[in-house]
């Protein structure tokens, strides 16, 4: 019949590799996310006994309901973070992968997105911008050097990303080692001078080099594998030196 374009056939065992991956990160994020209740719950519960009689249940419970959850979200990020090491979960460099085929190495690359994300919705918005956010970024498998700020959530595939010292990436600016492309994900690693300054909003694709000393300007665009010499300002989309 004319209007119909065939789809080149998954390989054997895709489905299989799927289900697999999917499973682990439910098993996975599952012991991830209760190891990382246990504190919060337990100051819960000790707070309930030491005051049960002197202060009314609801009370008790709306008080440490907000310390609680910060603990909850700092425990994640260091339990998370060790269980991606421990699992092997991270974005392989430099490669090209059909999504079609469900190679091991792109599912490997699926368990650290999910984990990444998990992280990023629990604890993200409390700690971004702060040295505990940093922290975890390194805990996770990113080479940053010293006072480095990181104020957005969009950054990915922690373990492509290599930041100087002073390194600041403003508010809602994308960074990953991933992109995709008519069905295929490639990746490849992304690295920041001492000093480098990315502007609010801005998108810095996969495979880009930024010299130290630079500023990319607010709502820019660095497209993939560009190399950007230091000591400059580069602003637009695509990016172009002041």
């Amino acid at each position: 019949m004319t209007g119909i374009t065939s789809r080149k056939p998954a390989r054997p065992g895709a489905l299989l590799r799927l289900v697999t991956t999917a499973i682990s990160i439910v098993v996975v994020e599952t012991i991830v996310c209760g190891l990382a209740l246990l504190p919060a719950m337990s100051i819960w519960q000790f707070a309930s006994r030491m005051l049960a009689g002197l202060v009314p249940p609801l009370v008790i419970q709306s008080v440490t309901l907000v310390p609680c959850y910060v603990i909850f979200a700092l425990t994640l990020m260091v339990v998370s973070s060790l269980a991606t090491w421990l699992t092997g979960a991270r974005t392989l460099p430099n490669l090209e992968l059909h999504i079609a085929d469900m190679d091991w190495r792109l599912m490997r690359w699926v368990r650290y997105v999910a984990a990444i994300h998990i992280v990023r919705v629990f604890a993200g918005t409390l700690f971004r911008g702060s040295p505990l956010w940093t922290a975890y970024l390194r805990w996770n498998g990113a080479r940053m050097g010293r006072g480095v700020y990181v104020n957005s959530l969009f950054v990915s595939d922690h373990n492509l990303l290599d930041f100087g010292d002073g390194v600041v990436i403003g508010s809602e600016v994308h960074i990953s080692g991933h992109t995709v492309e008519r069905g295929i994900v490639k990746t490849a690693p992304v690295t920041l001078g001492d000093h480098v300054t990315i502007g609010v909003g801005s998108m810095i694709e996969i495979g880009v080099t930024i010299g130290r000393d630079t500023q990319i300007g607010a709502l820019s665009f660095v497209p993939k594998h560009t190399t950007l010499p230091g000591a400059a300002v580069y602003v637009g989309a695509p990016v172009k030196q002041l």
